[in-house]
């Protein structure tokens, strides 16, 4: 069995084991591969087991090499987790399958303008800063019902909620805030939990983990 094949059963094992726990079903979480900074050359192991969702922070850096990467495996679905400038907004729709950081106005406007432009509806999911912390992304508690609003009004569909919890701290009432903050708004998906904390997240409601390092090893 090859590294990339182990790292990856390992995964699957423990969302299994924890959607056990927690009276899930596995097959209701999806895990995302976490493929940033990672070439071609290091991605196509994790490709050739079967993973067929992967996960970028920049536009720029997926534009690089996920074009010939989808061509020999066009069912591969990409997502966009990191911070997107509005003015990419027409780059970011035509390369990702889904957009996971949606947090304000502008960039709102400008999603719903490229996604008309290019007649294709993506996977859409807002950041909320669920920890309220002024160097991260994400919209505030307080402003997320009028960013819903003004998202519907402007034609998208809002399927989901994502967050990253505050460093070092213990994440699960982050993750149960999250998760009922999706409930009291009617989305059905939240995008929570990465490698130190998927399975605690899986727990507490994601349906999408964004795990790096424990499918890549630890980057350079």
């Amino acid at each position: 069995m090859s590294e990339a094949a182990e790292r990856l059963a390992e995964v699957q094992a423990n969302i299994a084991g924890a959607a056990a726990r927690a009276r899930r079903r596995a097959k209701d979480i999806c895990l995302i591969a976490v493929s940033k900074t990672h070439d071609a050359a290091t991605i196509r192991p994790l490709i050739a087991t079967g993973q067929r969702h992967f996960g970028e922070n920049r536009v720029q850096e997926a534009a690089a090499k996920w074009p010939e990467l989808r061509a020999e495996t066009p069912d591969v679905v990409l997502h966009l987790i990191g911070q997107l400038q509005s003015n990419k907004a027409d780059e970011a729709v035509a390369l990702f399958d889904a957009i996971h950081s949606l947090d304000r106005s502008s960039l709102v406007q400008a999603v719903a303008k490229a996604c008309q432009k290019a007649g294709k509806q993506l996977q859409l999911f807002v950041q909320v800063n669920i920890g309220d912390e002024e160097q991260k992304g994400g919209c505030a508690v307080a402003d997320l019902p009028a960013l819903l609003a003004e998202a519907k009004a402007a034609g998208l569909t809002i399927e989901g909620l994502m967050a990253i919890p505050p460093a070092d701290i213990e994440p699960a009432p982050y993750f149960a805030l999250l998760d009922e903050l999706a409930e009291r708004n009617g989305l059905p998906l939240r995008s929570m939990g990465m490698s130190g904390d998927y399975e605690t997240a899986v727990m507490l409601g994601a349906t999408h983990v964004r795990v790096g390092t424990a499918l890549f090893g630890t980057r350079a």
